[in-house]
């Protein structure tokens, strides 16, 4: 069966984030708020739009997760990848200053 969570990056660093059932973003899916009915998937909707207003988080996406046991698995491809973090290493760069 499949049933919704709710999505989003932290404002302040980009992290993926996830509703959790105590209704503080978390960095991880495990715990997220599962809506199983449309009453419960608006509610998740106007979380977000709060949320959303008082800029805790961007990108809020209501997406379809499959339950395995205990776990939580999204649907899509893109969720899964945003489930697992950065697909890159970050480079940095240092610049010298000539004296």
């Amino acid at each position: 069966m499949t049933v919704k969570v709710l999505s989003a990056n932290r404002l302040s660093d980009g992290v993926s984030v996830w509703l959790a059932a105590d209704g503080h973003w978390a960095s991880s899916i495990r715990g997220a708020l599962l809506a199983r009915h449309p009453e419960a998937v608006a509610a998740l909707e106007a979380a977000g739009q709060q949320a959303s207003r008082f800029d805790e988080v961007v990108d809020i996406n209501l997406i379809e997760v499959e339950e395995r046991g205990n776990e939580l698995f999204p649907v899509r491809l893109r969720e899964r990848i945003r489930l697992s973090g950065p697909t890159i290493t970050p480079v940095v760069r240092l610049h010298s200053v000539a004296g």
